[in-house]
């Protein structure tokens, strides 16, 4: 058994988001532009008001420039950012106050949705906040009076946005520095849901009032194939959280709601099932032995339903007996159980497919008076 799913979480170790990784650079980069002196660690207030210490690994001061580095520790839950160098540059500026942009590998926003501007360096409000009052606040300590321009950069940022969603949210050229309470928490779901409120901002702000819901990368592949007239933002990787981010779909004023996905979670969300994470609940083989009688299933093929091991043989059992019947049964019952998720109020439609991508069943249902 892989020894991190052992693990007690309560002994989990946190990490830093990259906002707090880049507040405390700044902080060192800052006092060693005015001391001339390099900083070997800087302590920063995060926004849960607890204090971190960081150390810094390079500190160098040259006149009116100073870089500072640190190494992003993502605790026990590392993310695609684990280990990343987070560098703060800070010169003297003209002019009084405090200009904060991005620099190499921090990508840059391009689209409408996000907290952040179109044009303006991916440093989220939060991380933005914490970089520009711990900078006031060595000003204020150091009684400085002129203003300073800090560059937050991320020299392998480009080529680690790749594993992230920031191309499809319109961020471009690396990665967002994020984090609104400064540390990791191991297996936290609060980021991934983060990403799935800002990726149907993006599409709304796009003028998209149709999404696709998909539990993975394959399915959203197959979406795209299927609904070929909408645009990338209206593609959304909901991984298990359907109920989620059908209500935050409602929410946002969605219209219509594609689901597309396979055998495994889809026959759980038939059931009523709105998080379908492995662990969460048991593909129920009894439900869907009713589904195939309900869809003129033979008795032999029902009882071979009822023996089966996993959801995705049960579609096998099926289509080998060419009962479609049975597909657009639990295509309804996927759409039914979304929109009692909801409330009514949209249009849902489900797609289900197999690990190859041969399209089972698709069926669509609407309620327009929640």
């Amino acid at each position: 058994m892989n020894k991190k799913q052992e693990k007690d979480p309560s002994n989990m170790r946190h990490g830093y988001t990259t906002g707090a990784c880049a507040t405390a650079v700044a902080k060192a980069a800052l006092i060693g532009l005015i001391t001339h002196e390099p900083q070997k660690e800087a302590t920063i207030r995060l926004p849960i008001g607890k204090e971190a210490t960081f150390k810094i690994e390079k500190c160098e001061v040259n006149g009116d420039m100073s870089v500072a580095e640190t190494i992003k520790d993502a605790g026990d839950d590392p993310d695609a950012t684990h280990q990343a160098r987070i560098v703060a540059t800070v010169t003297w500026s003209g002019e009084r106050g405090i200009i904060l942009d991005g620099g190499e590998g921090v990508g840059r926003v391009t689209k409408p949705g996000l907290p952040v501007a179109v044009g303006e360096a991916a440093i989220n409000p939060v991380p933005r906040k914490m970089i520009i009052t711990t900078a006031e606040n060595v000003l204020n300590e150091f009684d400085v009076e002129k203003g300073i321009k800090i560059v937050i950069s991320v020299p392998d940022g480009e080529e680690i946005a790749k594993k992230t969603l920031n191309a499809r949210l319109g961020i471009i050229g690396g990665i967002s520095i994020l984090g609104t309470r400064g540390i990791v928490v191991p297996f936290s779901t609060a980021a991934y849901k983060a990403s799935i409120v800002q990726a149907i901002s993006v599409a709304r702000a796009s003028g998209c009032d149709h999404v696709v819901l998909t539990t993975g990368g394959r399915s959203e592949k197959f979406a795209m194939e299927l609904l070929t007239h909408l645009p990338e933002e209206a593609f959304i990787e909901m991984g298990d959280f359907v109920g989620f981010s059908l209500k935050q779909c409602k929410r946002q004023n969605i219209k219509k709601v594609s689901l597309v996905g396979m055998m495994g979670k889809f026959s759980k969300i038939a059931q009523g099932v709105m998080m379908v994470h492995s662990k969460s609940a048991p593909v129920d083989f009894g439900f869907l032995a009713e589904t195939a009688k309900a869809a003129g299933a033979k008795e032999k093929l029902i009882a071979e339903i009822q023996e089966a091991n996993t959801a995705s043989q049960v579609g096998d059992l099926m289509l080998e007996a060419g009962c479609q019947t049975f597909f657009e049964k639990l295509c309804e019952a996927c759409c039914i159980s979304g929109l009692n998720e909801v409330n009514g109020g949209m249009e849902i439609e489900t797609a289900i497919y197999t690990m190859k991508g041969q399209l089972l069943g698709r069926a669509v249902r609407i309620d327009a008076n929640g």
